[in-house]
Protein backbone atom coordinates (compact mmCIF):
# COMPACT_ATOMS: atom_id res chain seq x y z
CA UNK A 1 0.00 0.00 0.00
CA UNK A 2 1.72 3.00 -1.32
CA UNK A 3 0.12 6.63 0.71
CA UNK A 4 1.91 8.69 -2.04
CA UNK A 5 -0.90 10.96 -3.83
CA UNK A 6 -0.61 9.79 -7.67
CA UNK A 7 0.51 13.00 -9.82
CA UNK A 8 -2.87 13.55 -10.82
CA UNK A 9 -4.09 13.68 -7.98
CA UNK A 10 -1.56 16.07 -6.30
CA UNK A 11 -2.33 18.22 -9.30
CA UNK A 12 -6.37 18.24 -9.07
CA UNK A 13 -5.19 18.94 -4.88
CA UNK A 14 -2.73 21.79 -5.69
CA UNK A 15 -5.17 23.09 -7.82
CA UNK A 16 -8.83 23.28 -5.91
CA UNK A 17 -6.31 23.79 -2.35
CA UNK A 18 -5.66 27.63 -4.29
CA UNK A 19 -9.19 27.90 -5.65
CA UNK A 20 -10.50 27.34 -1.97
CA UNK A 21 -7.87 30.23 -0.73
CA UNK A 22 -8.44 32.50 -3.31
CA UNK A 23 -12.30 32.14 -4.18
CA UNK A 24 -14.01 30.69 -1.58
CA UNK A 25 -12.60 31.81 2.07
CA UNK A 26 -12.66 34.84 1.76
CA UNK A 27 -16.40 35.66 0.24
CA UNK A 28 -17.08 33.49 3.56
CA UNK A 29 -16.31 37.06 5.61
CA UNK A 30 -19.28 38.86 3.41
CA UNK A 31 -22.45 38.67 4.90
CA UNK A 32 -24.07 39.10 1.51
CA UNK A 33 -22.62 35.96 0.57
CA UNK A 34 -25.05 33.84 2.22
CA UNK A 35 -28.59 32.72 2.09
CA UNK A 36 -31.47 32.81 4.54
CA UNK A 37 -30.33 28.96 5.95
CA UNK A 38 -26.82 30.07 6.30
CA UNK A 39 -25.48 28.52 2.82
CA UNK A 40 -24.06 30.22 0.10
CA UNK A 41 -26.36 32.47 -1.78
CA UNK A 42 -27.71 30.66 -5.04
CA UNK A 43 -26.92 33.85 -7.44
CA UNK A 44 -22.84 33.68 -6.43
CA UNK A 45 -23.17 30.03 -6.21
CA UNK A 46 -23.67 29.88 -10.34
CA UNK A 47 -21.00 31.95 -10.37
CA UNK A 48 -18.64 30.10 -8.69
CA UNK A 49 -19.39 27.41 -10.36
CA UNK A 50 -18.83 28.46 -13.91
CA UNK A 51 -15.19 29.35 -12.47
CA UNK A 52 -14.83 25.47 -11.37
CA UNK A 53 -15.92 24.21 -14.74
CA UNK A 54 -13.63 26.67 -16.30
CA UNK A 55 -10.77 25.54 -14.64
CA UNK A 56 -11.61 22.22 -14.66
CA UNK A 57 -12.29 21.47 -11.20
CA UNK A 58 -15.86 20.15 -11.79
CA UNK A 59 -17.84 16.51 -10.70
CA UNK A 60 -14.17 15.48 -10.02
CA UNK A 61 -15.94 11.68 -9.32
CA UNK A 62 -17.51 11.38 -12.80
CA UNK A 63 -15.85 9.49 -15.44
CA UNK A 64 -14.31 11.86 -18.48
CA UNK A 65 -17.64 10.32 -20.59
CA UNK A 66 -20.11 12.14 -18.91
CA UNK A 67 -18.36 15.21 -17.82
CA UNK A 68 -16.14 14.65 -15.20
CA UNK A 69 -12.45 14.65 -14.27
CA UNK A 70 -12.69 10.45 -13.54
CA UNK A 71 -10.58 10.51 -10.33
CA UNK A 72 -10.37 7.09 -7.87
CA UNK A 73 -11.13 7.21 -4.46
CA UNK A 74 -8.26 7.63 -3.22
CA UNK A 75 -7.84 10.83 -5.27
CA UNK A 76 -10.85 12.26 -4.42
CA UNK A 77 -10.03 11.79 -0.66
CA UNK A 78 -7.18 14.38 -0.85
CA UNK A 79 -9.31 16.72 -3.03
CA UNK A 80 -12.62 16.58 -0.87
CA UNK A 81 -10.65 17.04 1.65
CA UNK A 82 -8.95 20.16 0.53
CA UNK A 83 -12.23 22.06 -1.08
CA UNK A 84 -14.07 21.27 1.96
CA UNK A 85 -11.68 23.66 4.19
CA UNK A 86 -14.46 26.22 3.04
CA UNK A 87 -17.66 25.38 4.31
CA UNK A 88 -18.70 26.40 0.67
CA UNK A 89 -16.49 24.26 -1.05
CA UNK A 90 -18.31 20.68 -2.16
CA UNK A 91 -21.09 22.43 -3.28
CA UNK A 92 -19.07 24.58 -6.09
CA UNK A 93 -17.44 21.65 -7.27
CA UNK A 94 -20.69 19.82 -8.07
CA UNK A 95 -19.06 17.27 -4.55
CA UNK A 96 -21.67 17.84 -2.12
CA UNK A 97 -23.57 15.20 -0.55
CA UNK A 98 -26.67 14.41 -1.52
CA UNK A 99 -25.34 14.64 -5.02
CA UNK A 100 -22.42 13.27 -4.82
CA UNK A 101 -23.37 9.87 -3.52
CA UNK A 102 -26.59 10.08 -6.20
CA UNK A 103 -24.39 10.64 -9.40
CA UNK A 104 -22.40 7.59 -8.14
CA UNK A 105 -24.63 5.04 -7.79
CA UNK A 106 -26.71 5.84 -10.75
CA UNK A 107 -23.36 6.15 -13.12
CA UNK A 108 -23.25 2.27 -11.50
CA UNK A 109 -26.54 0.73 -11.66
CA UNK A 110 -28.61 2.99 -14.49
CA UNK A 111 -29.25 2.16 -17.91
CA UNK A 112 -27.70 3.83 -20.12
CA UNK A 113 -31.43 5.71 -20.94
CA UNK A 114 -31.91 6.60 -17.26
CA UNK A 115 -28.20 8.42 -17.39
CA UNK A 116 -29.22 10.14 -19.73
CA UNK A 117 -32.42 11.42 -18.59
CA UNK A 118 -31.68 11.21 -14.88
CA UNK A 119 -27.86 10.81 -13.91
CA UNK A 120 -26.68 13.85 -16.62
CA UNK A 121 -28.30 16.67 -15.92
CA UNK A 122 -26.79 16.44 -12.25
CA UNK A 123 -23.51 16.13 -13.48
CA UNK A 124 -23.81 18.88 -15.60
CA UNK A 125 -25.09 21.06 -12.65
CA UNK A 126 -28.36 21.16 -14.14
CA UNK A 127 -30.13 20.29 -11.64
CA UNK A 128 -30.04 18.85 -8.03
CA UNK A 129 -31.21 15.88 -6.69
CA UNK A 130 -32.05 13.34 -3.13
CA UNK A 131 -32.25 10.12 -2.08
CA UNK A 132 -35.47 9.57 -0.47
CA UNK A 133 -35.02 6.84 2.20
CA UNK A 134 -35.85 7.67 5.28
CA UNK A 135 -39.34 7.29 7.15
CA UNK A 136 -40.62 9.09 10.69
CA UNK A 137 -41.08 6.24 13.26
CA UNK A 138 -41.78 3.30 12.98
CA UNK A 139 -40.94 3.46 9.54
CA UNK A 140 -36.92 2.66 7.99
CA UNK A 141 -34.29 4.57 9.68
CA UNK A 142 -30.83 2.98 9.88
CA UNK A 143 -32.80 -0.17 9.42
CA UNK A 144 -33.54 -0.64 5.85
CA UNK A 145 -36.18 -3.40 6.27
CA UNK A 146 -38.41 -1.32 8.30
CA UNK A 147 -39.94 0.23 5.35
CA UNK A 148 -43.48 1.14 5.08
CA UNK A 149 -43.51 3.30 2.31
CA UNK A 150 -44.82 1.11 -0.45
CA UNK A 151 -45.09 0.62 -4.52
CA UNK A 152 -47.90 -1.42 -5.55
CA UNK A 153 -47.39 -2.63 -9.42
CA UNK A 154 -50.58 -1.86 -11.56
CA UNK A 155 -49.57 -3.34 -14.72
CA UNK A 156 -46.66 -1.10 -16.70
CA UNK A 157 -47.01 1.25 -13.90
CA UNK A 158 -46.14 1.48 -9.76
CA UNK A 159 -48.53 3.20 -7.29
CA UNK A 160 -46.87 4.61 -4.10
CA UNK A 161 -48.11 5.90 -0.71
CA UNK A 162 -45.89 6.43 2.19
CA UNK A 163 -44.51 9.37 4.29
CA UNK A 164 -40.51 10.09 4.53
CA UNK A 165 -38.42 12.66 6.57
CA UNK A 166 -35.00 14.26 6.75
CA UNK A 167 -34.75 13.90 3.05
CA UNK A 168 -31.48 16.27 2.16
CA UNK A 169 -31.56 18.69 -0.54
CA UNK A 170 -35.53 17.65 -1.17
CA UNK A 171 -36.17 21.15 -1.27
CA UNK A 172 -34.47 22.17 -3.90
CA UNK A 173 -33.85 18.73 -5.95
CA UNK A 174 -35.39 18.21 -9.46
CA UNK A 175 -34.42 14.66 -9.85
CA UNK A 176 -35.28 11.67 -6.38
CA UNK A 177 -34.40 8.10 -6.24
CA UNK A 178 -36.97 6.75 -4.15
CA UNK A 179 -36.80 3.85 -1.64
CA UNK A 180 -40.21 2.05 -1.32
CA UNK A 181 -41.33 -1.18 -0.36
CA UNK A 182 -42.73 -3.87 -3.02
CA UNK A 183 -43.26 -6.82 -1.22
CA UNK A 184 -42.10 -8.44 2.23
CA UNK A 185 -39.44 -10.31 1.54
CA UNK A 186 -36.26 -9.67 4.18
CA UNK A 187 -33.50 -9.58 1.54
CA UNK A 188 -35.76 -8.43 -1.67
CA UNK A 189 -38.57 -6.39 -0.37
CA UNK A 190 -37.20 -3.43 -1.58
CA UNK A 191 -37.34 -1.49 -4.92
CA UNK A 192 -35.97 1.84 -6.14
CA UNK A 193 -37.72 3.97 -8.33
CA UNK A 194 -36.81 7.88 -10.16
CA UNK A 195 -39.04 10.78 -10.48
CA UNK A 196 -39.00 14.24 -11.35
CA UNK A 197 -40.24 17.35 -8.90
CA UNK A 198 -43.13 18.09 -11.51
CA UNK A 199 -44.37 14.70 -11.39
CA UNK A 200 -47.61 14.61 -9.18
CA UNK A 201 -48.84 13.09 -6.38
CA UNK A 202 -46.25 13.76 -3.92
CA UNK A 203 -45.75 17.38 -1.80
CA UNK A 204 -43.46 18.38 0.98
CA UNK A 205 -44.75 18.79 3.82
CA UNK A 206 -42.27 21.05 5.50
CA UNK A 207 -38.87 21.97 5.69
CA UNK A 208 -38.04 20.33 9.01
CA UNK A 209 -36.12 22.61 11.23
CA UNK A 210 -32.28 21.84 12.35
CA UNK A 211 -30.14 23.31 15.12
CA UNK A 212 -27.30 23.48 12.14
CA UNK A 213 -26.38 25.39 9.10
CA UNK A 214 -28.46 23.52 6.26
CA UNK A 215 -27.28 21.97 2.83
CA UNK A 216 -29.55 23.47 -0.23
CA UNK A 217 -32.64 21.98 -0.07
CA UNK A 218 -32.65 21.89 3.68
CA UNK A 219 -34.31 18.71 5.41
CA UNK A 220 -37.61 17.69 4.72
CA UNK A 221 -40.72 15.65 5.11
CA UNK A 222 -42.58 13.98 1.49
CA UNK A 223 -45.48 12.54 1.19
CA UNK A 224 -46.72 10.08 -1.22
CA UNK A 225 -50.01 9.78 -2.72
CA UNK A 226 -51.23 7.10 -5.34
CA UNK A 227 -48.29 8.55 -6.72
CA UNK A 228 -47.79 6.83 -10.28
CA UNK A 229 -44.24 5.70 -11.50
CA UNK A 230 -43.71 4.02 -14.97
CA UNK A 231 -42.02 1.15 -14.65
CA UNK A 232 -39.12 2.50 -16.93
CA UNK A 233 -38.34 4.58 -14.12
CA UNK A 234 -37.24 1.46 -11.84
CA UNK A 235 -33.41 1.19 -10.69
CA UNK A 236 -32.16 -1.90 -11.06
CA UNK A 237 -34.39 -5.12 -10.78
CA UNK A 238 -37.92 -5.24 -8.85
CA UNK A 239 -36.31 -6.68 -4.81
CA UNK A 240 -32.74 -4.90 -5.39
CA UNK A 241 -33.54 -1.83 -3.19
CA UNK A 242 -31.27 -2.98 -0.10
CA UNK A 243 -28.52 -3.99 -2.90
CA UNK A 244 -28.40 -0.31 -4.25
CA UNK A 245 -28.56 0.99 -1.24
CA UNK A 246 -25.54 -0.75 -0.23
CA UNK A 247 -23.82 0.16 -3.68
CA UNK A 248 -24.46 3.83 -2.57
CA UNK A 249 -24.13 4.15 0.95
CA UNK A 250 -20.39 3.24 1.03
CA UNK A 251 -18.64 5.17 -0.88
CA UNK A 252 -21.34 8.03 -0.23
CA UNK A 253 -20.36 7.45 3.74
CA UNK A 254 -16.69 7.83 2.72
CA UNK A 255 -16.86 10.92 0.79
CA UNK A 256 -18.98 12.38 3.79
CA UNK A 257 -15.29 11.59 6.04
CA UNK A 258 -13.43 13.22 2.78
CA UNK A 259 -15.13 16.56 3.38
CA UNK A 260 -15.31 16.35 7.28
CA UNK A 261 -11.46 16.14 7.75
CA UNK A 262 -11.50 19.14 5.48
CA UNK A 263 -13.73 21.28 7.88
CA UNK A 264 -11.63 19.54 10.98
CA UNK A 265 -8.18 20.53 9.06
CA UNK A 266 -9.78 24.02 8.66
CA UNK A 267 -10.86 24.05 12.67
CA UNK A 268 -7.43 23.96 13.67
CA UNK A 269 -6.23 26.57 11.00
CA UNK A 270 -8.13 28.86 13.15
CA UNK A 271 -7.28 28.04 16.09
CA UNK A 272 -3.78 27.77 15.51
CA UNK A 273 -3.70 31.31 13.51
CA UNK A 274 -5.45 32.69 17.03
CA UNK A 275 -3.04 31.22 19.37
CA UNK A 276 0.18 32.24 17.42
CA UNK A 277 -0.91 36.03 17.92
CA UNK A 278 -2.71 35.98 20.86
CA UNK A 279 -0.73 36.71 24.45
CA UNK A 280 -1.87 36.43 28.14
CA UNK A 281 0.73 36.91 31.33
CA UNK A 282 3.72 37.61 28.89
CA UNK A 283 3.41 34.99 26.72
CA UNK A 284 1.86 34.16 23.40
CA UNK A 285 -0.54 31.00 23.91
CA UNK A 286 0.96 28.70 21.59
CA UNK A 287 3.85 29.00 23.89
CA UNK A 288 1.85 26.72 26.65
CA UNK A 289 2.22 23.71 27.39
CA UNK A 290 -1.59 22.68 27.76
CA UNK A 291 -2.02 24.79 24.70
CA UNK A 292 0.54 22.56 23.03
CA UNK A 293 -1.06 19.13 24.16
CA UNK A 294 -4.66 20.50 22.80
CA UNK A 295 -3.40 20.77 19.66
CA UNK A 296 -1.24 17.77 19.07
CA UNK A 297 -3.92 15.40 20.45
CA UNK A 298 -6.40 16.86 17.60
CA UNK A 299 -4.03 16.91 14.76
CA UNK A 300 -3.08 13.01 15.66
CA UNK A 301 -6.94 12.62 15.75
CA UNK A 302 -6.77 14.60 12.16
CA UNK A 303 -4.22 12.26 11.12
CA UNK A 304 -5.74 8.86 12.00
CA UNK A 305 -8.85 10.12 10.74
CA UNK A 306 -6.99 10.53 7.17
CA UNK A 307 -4.89 7.56 7.68
CA UNK A 308 -8.31 5.50 7.70
CA UNK A 309 -10.07 7.01 5.31
CA UNK A 310 -7.25 6.56 3.10
CA UNK A 311 -7.40 2.69 3.73
CA UNK A 312 -11.36 2.66 3.24
CA UNK A 313 -10.66 4.79 -0.65
CA UNK A 314 -7.90 1.91 -1.70
CA UNK A 315 -9.95 -1.12 -0.70
CA UNK A 316 -12.62 0.42 -2.82
CA UNK A 317 -10.15 1.56 -5.87
CA UNK A 318 -9.39 -2.51 -5.20
CA UNK A 319 -13.03 -3.59 -6.20
CA UNK A 320 -13.53 -4.12 -1.98
CA UNK A 321 -16.84 -3.34 -0.58
CA UNK A 322 -14.69 -2.51 2.36
CA UNK A 323 -17.69 -2.49 4.60
CA UNK A 324 -15.27 -2.33 7.92
CA UNK A 325 -13.11 0.05 6.94
CA UNK A 326 -15.89 2.45 5.61
CA UNK A 327 -17.60 2.24 8.95
CA UNK A 328 -14.66 2.70 10.84
CA UNK A 329 -13.70 5.87 9.33
CA UNK A 330 -17.11 7.03 9.66
CA UNK A 331 -17.26 6.68 13.54
CA UNK A 332 -13.68 7.70 13.85
CA UNK A 333 -14.13 10.89 11.38
CA UNK A 334 -17.30 11.97 12.60
CA UNK A 335 -15.60 12.11 16.50
CA UNK A 336 -12.44 13.87 15.05
CA UNK A 337 -14.17 16.69 13.28
CA UNK A 338 -16.33 17.52 16.60
CA UNK A 339 -13.01 16.84 18.73
CA UNK A 340 -11.28 19.76 16.42
CA UNK A 341 -13.77 22.23 15.99
CA UNK A 342 -14.52 22.07 20.12
CA UNK A 343 -10.85 22.42 20.61
CA UNK A 344 -10.20 24.98 18.27
CA UNK A 345 -13.25 27.03 20.14
CA UNK A 346 -11.96 26.51 23.84
CA UNK A 347 -8.13 27.54 22.24
CA UNK A 348 -10.05 30.90 20.70
CA UNK A 349 -12.40 31.73 23.63
CA UNK A 350 -15.33 34.31 23.31
CA UNK A 351 -14.14 34.96 20.04
CA UNK A 352 -14.41 31.00 18.56
CA UNK A 353 -17.91 31.24 20.14
CA UNK A 354 -19.26 34.11 18.52
CA UNK A 355 -19.95 34.39 14.48
CA UNK A 356 -16.46 36.70 14.05
CA UNK A 357 -15.17 33.12 12.98
CA UNK A 358 -16.61 29.76 11.25
CA UNK A 359 -16.08 27.94 14.09
CA UNK A 360 -19.40 28.42 15.61
CA UNK A 361 -21.00 27.27 11.80
CA UNK A 362 -18.78 24.04 11.76
CA UNK A 363 -19.81 22.98 15.33
CA UNK A 364 -23.67 23.07 14.83
CA UNK A 365 -22.43 21.43 11.47
CA UNK A 366 -20.70 19.08 12.62
CA UNK A 367 -23.39 17.46 15.81
CA UNK A 368 -25.34 15.77 12.43
CA UNK A 369 -21.38 13.68 11.14
CA UNK A 370 -22.51 11.04 14.26
CA UNK A 371 -26.08 10.52 13.03
CA UNK A 372 -26.22 10.58 9.28
CA UNK A 373 -25.85 7.48 7.05
CA UNK A 374 -26.09 5.24 10.19
CA UNK A 375 -25.77 6.71 13.50
CA UNK A 376 -22.07 5.83 15.10
CA UNK A 377 -23.68 3.25 17.68
CA UNK A 378 -25.15 1.30 14.26
CA UNK A 379 -21.64 1.31 12.55
CA UNK A 380 -20.32 -0.07 15.79
CA UNK A 381 -23.31 -2.91 16.33
CA UNK A 382 -21.79 -3.72 12.82
CA UNK A 383 -18.00 -3.94 13.42
CA UNK A 384 -18.90 -6.07 16.28
CA UNK A 385 -21.34 -8.44 14.84
CA UNK A 386 -18.84 -8.96 12.06
CA UNK A 387 -15.59 -9.31 14.57
CA UNK A 388 -17.99 -12.15 16.47
CA UNK A 389 -18.11 -14.23 13.10
CA UNK A 390 -14.45 -13.57 11.81
CA UNK A 391 -12.30 -13.46 14.95
CA UNK A 392 -8.68 -12.57 14.20
CA UNK A 393 -9.40 -12.80 10.32
CA UNK A 394 -11.10 -9.54 11.07
CA UNK A 395 -7.77 -7.73 10.59
CA UNK A 396 -6.47 -9.37 8.20
CA UNK A 397 -4.40 -7.94 5.65
CA UNK A 398 -5.90 -9.44 2.56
Amino acid sequence: MDFTLSPRGEAYRSRIQEFVDQELIPLEERADSYDEHENINEALLQTLRGKAKANDLWSLQMPRDLGGQGLNMAEMAACYEAMNRSIFGPVVFNSAAPDDGNMMVLSKVATDAQKARWLQPIVNGDVRSSFVMTEPAPGSGSDPSMMLTTAVRKGDHWVVNGLKHFITGAGVASHFILMARTSDDARKGLSAFLFHKDDPGWEIVRRIPIMGPEEHGGHCELRFTDMVIPDENRLMQVGDGLKLTQIRLGPARLTHCMRWLGLAKRSLEIASAYVSERESFGSKLADREGVQWMLGEAAMAIQTGRLLTMHAAWKLDQGDYARNEVSMAKVAVSNVLQQSVDTAIQLCGARGYSKDTRLEWIYRYARQARLVDGASEVHKMVLSKNLLKDGGNFWSWG
